[in-house]
């Protein structure tokens, strides 16, 4: 369910309906870089979310059309959507999805978040790396697991680059608009 809690992050920042949802996932284009999702599975998680006790939904009348859902964040939400913020991923092939997603909404909260989320993260890794073997083998399962190694290097290394501080005048370039926010920063 990790990915799904993702969506709380937009319902917390307001309120919204699920074409308003779809619309700011396919148009932001930090977002874009990592997740995709089409419309009707959009409508389905939400309802999973609503479902769950994550999301109530209220009915927004409509001149010409008929009533749109639009969704808010429960206490029973927001507990849940800190909660996976917080959480490192458990497995590296997490990092490409989840753990960007995380990255995503932890940067736009602030430094404090982000570096959190960054350092938490760090510590699953440095476990990861203490559990690969280096026992000799055949050598299939050696290439395996030279492989699984260098891919968690590679994870360790890519969040040791990126920024733990970003100074005062940097915050500018954090442009909050419309819903979305534009994160630059340099590594």
């Amino acid at each position: 369910m990790s990915v799904e809690l993702a969506l709380l992050g937009f319902v917390r920042r307001r309120p919204s309906h699920g074409y308003e949802l779809y619309h700011e996932l396919s148009h932001t284009p930090e977002l874009r870089l990592v997740w995709r999702m089409k419309q009707s599975r959009l409508y389905a998680l939400l309802a999973r979310l609503e479902e769950g006790g994550l999301l109530r939904a209220t009915l927004q009348p409509q001149e010409t059309r008929p009533p749109r859902k639009v969704f808010h964040l429960t206490a029973r939400g927001e507990a849940a959507y800190r909660e996976w913020l917080e959480q490192p991923v458990a497995q590296p092939r997490e990092m490409r999805l989840a753990f960007m997603l995380k990255l995503y909404f932890a940067m736009a909260e602030g430094q404090e978040t982000a570096v959190r989320l960054i350092e938490r993260q760090q510590a699953v890794c440095a476990g990861w790396l203490a559990t690969q073997a280096n026992d000799p083998e055949a050598p299939f399962p050696r290439a395996v697991r030279a492989y699984r190694r260098a891919h968690i290097e590679a994870i360790r290394d890519w969040l040791a680059s990126l920024p733990v501080e970003w100074p005062e005048a940097d915050k500018r370039n954090t442009e909050f608009h419309r819903g979305r926010i534009a994160l630059r920063f340099s590594v």
